[in-house]
């Protein structure tokens, strides 16, 4: 399973953690330590609000105790780890599995070095230094030079950007586009918005001049 670092939450004595669900969204897990069955939410992706699953008691599990999970895994990384289980509680069940895609992407060298290369003292991927470091190459690259001033799209540099700076993370020179796009759709996901909007919105300054 993928699942984002457990937090501990004070709206409710639970706690809680980000999940990949089946149908492809993200979504936050809570774990409550008087009951064993869990509450699970999906995170709409256009809002950030939780959407609570059909079968999930409002009253034992609040909204606000989803938006609370949803703010405290904001911007964790995913990882691949067994059942949690909490002091006092049966283990948890899971409530839905990851495709062997997924789970591939989040053990994959290139996930792991951006994980290690821009996560923070709290756990948290730091979208700031990522776009920073990505922006600096921008800058600098002749080859970006030369596709700015062919005018090339705002999508094919930031492809090539984000493609190259994995490649000099983790000194895989064979990684193709479809790789690149999943990695930064599984970096989006835990985002608290778009991963690489700085860098995008550079991007179209650098073609605007």
């Amino acid at each position: 399973m993928i699942r984002t670092k457990i937090v501990e939450l004070s709206t409710i004595e639970a706690a809680a953690y980000r999940q990949k669900l089946k149908d492809g969204k993200p979504g936050v897990v809570i774990l409550r330590y008087d009951t064993s069955q869990p509450g699970l939410a999906s995170v709409n992706r256009r809002t950030g609000t939780p959407e609570p699953s059909a079968n999930t008691n409002l009253e034992t599990f609040p909204i606000a105790a989803f938006q609370e999970a949803i703010e405290l895994t904001s911007g964790m990384p995913y990882s691949r780890r067994g059942a949690v289980k909490l002091s006092g509680n049966q283990e948890a069940v899971d409530p839905d599995e990851e495709s062997p895609e997924e789970l591939a992407i989040v053990n994959s060298a290139e996930y792991e070095a951006i994980v290690k290369a821009y996560t923070n003292k709290k756990g948290e991927l730091s979208y700031q230094l990522l776009n920073k470091d990505f922006i600096q190459f921008a800058k600098s690259s002749k080859i970006v030079a030369d596709m700015v001033a062919n005018r090339a799209s705002v999508d094919e540099i930031r492809e090539y950007v984000i493609r190259v700076k994995l490649e000099s993370l983790t000194g895989n020179r064979e990684l193709t586009l479809a790789q690149t796009k999943r990695i930064v759709e599984m970096l989006d996901e835990v985002s608290p918005r778009y991963v690489f909007r700085e860098l995008n919105d550079e991007i179209i300054r650098m073609l605007s001049q």
